[in-house]
């Protein structure tokens, strides 16, 4: 039998011991080339962000975003975490936490062992500091990186220490829905602070770190509850009796969707050009907003049958014109087949629409600034136009006319061809300038492009632009442009606009309840327990619904409609925003010493009698005695039975009208009607054409011979009263 030499053995034994010896070189070089520094400062590591903090007005956190690679805000101390909950964590994930330096090699062999024993891994047997070490080095799972990790796990205790690095874990465990900490995972579970949490709701945050997705509450609440008596069972039998009890999940998905907001900042002021560090304070009221947007979302939900889908609101704090609520309806909300709403990524601050009637107030006031008063007499009749080659026919929302009306009442009731006739003295042009004035840039066309219907709302702005405008009013004629951060225009001059007895004129009107009964009701949704000047607005074919409002220290605006213009279901400005406008100024109300709106000294009161509103197509000449307002010099003498005198316009040429010279008619016999609505009360027109006056008599028509050309024509109407006006220059050409 052949046997081998004791050299040969000695060989062998050389050349084993050669062999281990370069492995145990090459794996200590390889170990010592593949281990990964441990942070200098762990708490530095955190405070690095992706994205810079916004916070509201006292300092909560705005931009919650889980896409940072740590928890960045919601930490706490080790001491602040329950100690039960130490405990628990400890018993789970590292029982001898406090016993090793990094690696638990008992608890290795004891998983090694079952894992063998099931042909599977059942069991990881990682400590927390391991744990820690996966979060700051992220690996393959490999038996190579397990034992890196052991490596680099005893070099962190040692350079942090125990409670430091336990504090790290307990704020940095990853949870499901990005979550990270224990402090995040108490409020998407639970909707709770750590220090309010039961024993088992800690007891089932613990169990959850092992598998988020497995012990989900929501998809698996069984397997959970099996994880949380087990663990109770390790620890301490006495408990087990506190588990009955159900959880009570409230799964915050996100506690407030403010990207719109903070879009709109991070635009205005230039992101780029800041630290991402740089924290930055908002005017924004966090717990307001979330108030607010709770009663929108509530009220669409309320209107969903009524196939209304997206709405906004905005309210800014008028005595400093800053924003305290940016709303925007479903923000961060899911349907019930788990879909965010439709067109929920849109800003309806800042979509533009067409605003309706809520342009009248600014209209008015204008009409005002030009010697009407509240109590001026505007024709309420029906009104058909012709507009190019076609006729119009103007109505009121309700299809009712009243006959001759006040300004108060044509104001208050929003009737539509009031409106038509006074934008008409003021002039289109005139108006949509102010528009402009008041900050509203979406007016891109000019003013012959709206024409008339300027009046009425054609045009298409944005509510945050409406919301702005009506701060105007609300600051009695004075405009500044809305401020997103604290104290922005202190200091700052505003513009004066209009006189403050005009706006204190339009804000008496616009909360008087009385003045927009026909339409609304006496008991209207409008009729605020304080009073509060409010207006609203419907666009054609019920696409857009607002409404307006302020009292002595809130603007507040609504918008409703689709974002995709589909019409709703005949929601109006008073049917649909008007509610959600009311319940927002009952939060803004609450708990603060109510002042009421301002009223300008100035105004003297006059008691008339004027024209009663008649459901017909005129009034039946009957007047009731009212007091009335009127601003300084505009006060109608005490012998006068009303407080304006019918209103007067070019009738004929209609705006933009073309005339053809008839070939077969000589050009000298060729004439063309200039021709006032009314002569009614009008003692003298003077008619002018391209400014130059070629006509003057008691006529309220001129018979003018045709020439050829571009050509504009104005009357200078004097009243029986003595007053005198200019009508509003009217364009036409003649081919």
């Amino acid at each position: 039998m052949f046997r081998f030499s004791k050299r040969f053995y000695k060989h062998i034994f050389l050349y084993t011991v050669a062999a281990l010896t370069a492995a145990a070189v090459t794996l200590a070089a390889a170990t010592a080339l593949s281990i990964r520094p441990v942070p200098e400062d762990l708490e530095a590591l955190v405070g690095y962000q992706e994205k810079r903090t916004y916070t509201d007005r006292y300092g909560q956190r705005l931009n919650i975003t889980y896409v940072n690679p740590w928890n960045i805000h919601d930490r706490v101390r080790l001491h602040e975490v329950p100690e039960f909950m130490r405990r628990a964590f400890l018993i789970a994930e590292d029982q001898r936490f406090y016993r090793h330096s990094g690696v638990d090699w008992l608890a290795r062999a004891s998983a090694l062992r079952q894992n063998l024993a099931a042909g599977r891994v059942v069991r990881g047997a990682s400590t927390v500091s391991e744990q820690v070490v996966r979060m700051l080095h992220p690996r393959p799972r490999t038996l190579w990186s397990r034992w890196l990790e052991g490596f680099e796990a005893a070099r962190l205790e040692r350079r942090h220490g125990k409670a430091a690095v336990l504090e790290f874990y307990l704020n940095q465990v990853p949870y499901g829905g990005r979550r990270r900490g224990v402090v995040q995972a108490a409020r998407y579970y639970f909707d709770r602070s750590l220090s309010t949490l039961s024993v088992k709701e800690m007891l089932g945050l613990v169990v959850m770190v092992r598998s988020p997705w497995w012990y989900d509450p929501l998809r698996r609440p069984d397997s959970l509850q099996r994880g949380i008596t087990r663990l109770a069972g390790r620890m301490d039998d006495s408990i087990i009796p506190m588990l009955e009890r159900p959880l009570h999940l409230q799964r915050n998905e996100m506690e407030h969707d403010l990207r719109h907001f903070l879009g709109f900042v991070s635009r205005q002021r230039n992101d780029s050009s800041l630290s991402s560090a740089e924290a930055f304070t908002t005017t924004l009221d966090l717990e307001l907003q979330k108030k607010l947007q709770s009663v929108l979302d509530n009220r669409l939900d309320r209107l969903s049958g009524s196939q209304v889908g997206n709405g906004a609101l905005l309210v800014v704090d008028h005595w400093s014109n800053e924003i305290l609520t940016w709303v925007v309806g479903h923000a961060g909300r899911r349907d019930q087949s788990g879909e965010p709403y439709p067109f929920s990524n849109y800003d309806g601050v800042l979509v533009r629409r067409q605003p309706g009637s809520t342009l009248k107030p600014f209209l008015y006031s204008q009409a005002l600034l030009q010697g009407w008063t509240a109590a001026t007499l505007v024709d309420d009749r029906p009104l058909v136009q012709g507009v190019g080659a076609g006729m119009h026919r103007w109505r009121n929302y309700s299809g009712e006319h009243y006959g001759p009306v006040s300004l108060r009442k044509a104001l208050g009731n929003s009737l539509n061809i009031p409106a038509v006739k006074t934008v008409r003295f003021v002039g289109v042009d005139r108006f949509h300038g102010f528009l402009q004035q008041l900050g509203i840039t979406g007016l891109a066309a000019d003013s012959g492009f709206y024409g008339d219907g300027l009046a009425l709302g054609n045009a298409e702005l944005s509510l945050y632009e409406l919301v702005q405008a009506y701060t105007v009013l609300a600051r009695m004629g004075d405009f500044k442009p809305l401020s997103y951060f604290p104290r922005a225009g202190e200091g700052r001059r505003g513009q004066r606009l209009f006189s403050e007895d005009v706006a204190s004129l339009i804000a008496d009107i616009l909360s008087d309840p009385v003045a927009r009964q026909e339409e609304f009701g006496i008991n209207s949704v409008l009729n605020m327990p304080h009073r509060t000047a409010v207006k609203t607005g419907t666009s054609s074919d019920y696409r857009d619904a607002w409404a307006l409002g302020y009292n002595d220290r809130y603007t507040v605006g609504v918008w409703m409609g689709n974002l995709d213009y589909t019409p709703m279901q005949e929601v109006t400005g008073a049917s649909g925003p008007a509610w959600v406008l009311r319940s927002a100024f009952n939060e803004l109300n609450r708990g603060r010493r109510l002042r009421p709106l301002y009223f300008s000294p100035h105004l003297v009161k006059r008691r008339l009698c004027i024209p009663r509103m008649v459901n017909a197509e005129g009034a039946d000449g009957d007047c009731e005695s009212k007091d009335e307002w009127f601003v300084p010099g505009t006060v109608p003498p005490p012998a006068e039975s009303t407080a304006a005198l019918e209103e007067v316009w070019l009738h004929k040429p209609s705006e933009n009208l073309h005339l053809a010279m008839d070939p077969r008619i000589p050009d000298d016999h060729e004439y063309f009607e200039f021709a006032l609505s009314s002569d009614r009360g009008v003692r003298e027109v003077t008619w002018y054409l391209n400014g130059l006056p070629i006509a003057t008599g008691p006529e309220h028509t001129h018979q003018w011979q045709l020439l050829r050309g571009r050509f504009n024509v104005s009357a200078e109407v004097t009243l029986d009263s003595g007053a005198a006006f200019m009508t509003t220059p009217v364009n036409f050409k003649v081919l």
